[in-house]
């Protein structure tokens, strides 16, 4: 099927447009936040770079909206023809939690697609259908080496997202060894204070910064509220150590023996020393984490997952549609009288 779908979160795009269809995404010349296109990414043929005015002529047969003013853009675009839609849901809510009320609560027009079992249970969507299409991504391999005692982190703008992110915790974890922070906005970490325990490098390409991250003794998870960072699922995926806030949906990804996850800040403290202290155990325990998490977010399911959900929107869709025959007679046409 041909499906509308803008460039908004870079990691999960890329796994998304990995399945069987043809993926239409707007672009303008600003390349901006509603027209940024590929971006860059060596995707294949399937998926083409459209111009917003060249929508409604495009034969769109579903679209995935990941922000909720996408919703409006989208029915203009397609000239307010009615298509299948899912709304994915990528954060956890910020207020009011747990009596959060999803912006798309009570709706029959549409189907949300949470991305964690944490934000199904979180958000209150009424009665709007909704389902879980739990992370994916593609996967780097078995890159890790540990060659240096140092930590790795992925957070972007982690100034300015201080303490939902936990850039308040990495300084603990770097008396240990200095936490190397990559993502958009690192540098600002040196306005901080506090010298080489953290140092930030800068907003480095996906295969540049795996092989890079691949080479720290362990990775660091401190995010206090979130939906499960890509980058954590990335580092498994390379046989990489995790040291993991055991908040969210976390626990369901990370058993313990792939590094350490915990509520207690100091137990991750303590469990990356022994990290950076033997070689030997965090590769073991890397190993422990690449398994599960091959096991729970494989980028096979998670396009499975997707043509599934995708197949039962389309259907739902049209049985909402279709004509309704009245006695024996010949259908009765929509939006006709009986």
């Amino acid at each position: 099927m041909r499906i509308l779908v803008w460039h908004v979160h870079g990691g999960w795009m890329d796994a998304f447009v990995r399945g069987q269809h043809e993926y239409l995404i707007p672009t303008t010349p600003e390349r901006d936040g509603w027209g940024l296109g590929r971006g860059g990414r060596p995707w294949g043929e399937h998926v083409v770079e459209i111009a917003p005015e060249d929508v409604a002529d495009a034969g769109i047969d579903l679209v995935v909206l990941q922000r909720p003013e996408e919703l409006a853009v989208a029915q203009r675009l397609l000239g307010g023809r009615d298509v299948p839609t899912v709304f994915v849901e990528h954060n956890a809510p910020r207020v009011d939690v747990p009596n959060s009320l999803h912006p798309f609560r009570d709706r029959d027009d549409l189907t949300i697609a949470h991305v964690t079992h944490w934000n199904g249970l979180m958000w209150d969507c009424g009665s709007t259908r909704t389902t879980v299409v739990e992370h994916g991504v593609v996967d780097p391999g078995p890159l890790y080496t540990g060659e240096l005692a140092r930590l790795g982190a992925v957070i972007n703008e982690p100034v300015r997202r201080g303490r939902v992110v936990g850039t308040d915790l990495l300084p603990r974890f770097g008396a240990v060894a200095p936490v190397d922070v990559f993502g958009m906005g690192t540098e600002k970490l040196a306005d901080l204070g506090y010298g080489d325990l953290l140092v930030g490098l800068g907003d480095v390409k996906p295969d540049p910064m795996h092989a890079a991250l691949a080479q720290r003794r362990a990775y660091v998870h401190a995010n206090r509220w979130t939906s499960l960072g890509l980058s954590l699922i990335e580092s498994m995926h390379m046989a990489m150590p995790v040291l993991v806030l055991a908040t969210t949906d976390a626990a369901r990804t990370v058993p313990a023996e792939a590094g350490a996850i915990a509520t207690d800040v100091e137990d991750l403290v303590r469990a990356s020393r022994l990290l950076v202290d033997d070689p030997e155990e965090a590769r073991r325990r890397g190993l422990v984490a690449r398994e599960a998490v091959l096991a729970r977010h494989a980028l096979a399911r998670f396009t499975a997952d997707w043509d599934t959900l995708l197949a039962d929107v389309t259907e739902d869709h049209a049985a909402r549609h279709r004509p309704v025959s009245v006695g024996a007679g010949a259908p009765v046409p929509a939006g006709k009288d009986s």
